[in-house]
């Protein structure tokens, strides 16, 4: 007698190897090292309540310092958790500010408080699966004010 597999069966079948090859794919998970002396924390604008602010809401993406959770190991999600925390580090990482100039860190600070202010940053789809890191209206406040004193500091004054 001969049997054939019906489409469903076919997909199903196809979903499961696709999954199961998927795991043997995986991005690096190790943090890049960090200087301590390189962070924001080492900055001398930087107050310990903008460090606890940025670490809280914007750490996992904008560091070196990534938390990698357990649905973060799993592909397809391992690949996308990668990708944002790579793309997040070139747009900003905090553990390497001293690496900046001062014209990149206080352009890097006045967009974090636009991105902050607008709702920008953090995503929504991260302040749903970690809602710690919703910013309050006080956080919000504490990145902008670091930003104008930055801002007020490095005005160049006419010669």
């Amino acid at each position: 007698m001969h049997t054939s597999l019906k489409p469903a069966s076919v997909i199903l079948l196809s979903v499961v190897v696709a999954f199961a090859v998927a795991q043997s794919i995986r991005p690096a998970r190790a943090n890049p090292p960090t200087d301590p002396g390189r962070t924001i924390a080492a900055h001398p604008g930087a107050s310990s309540q903008l460090v606890s602010v940025l670490g809280r809401a914007c750490g996992d993406c904008h560091s070196n310092a990534i938390e990698r959770r357990w649905y973060t190991r799993t592909p397809p999600v391992s690949w996308i958790m990668a990708r944002a925390a790579s793309e997040g580090r070139r747009a900003v990482n905090f553990s390497e500010w001293g690496s900046y100039s001062t014209d990149q860190q206080r352009m890097l600070l006045a967009a974090s408080c636009q991105d902050s202010r607008s709702g920008k940053m953090p995503v929504s789809i991260y302040v749903t699966l970690h809602p710690e890191a919703r910013l309050s209206p006080q956080d919000v406040e504490t990145i902008c004010a670091v930003a104008k004193l930055t801002e007020a500091s490095t005005r160049r004054t006419p010669q």
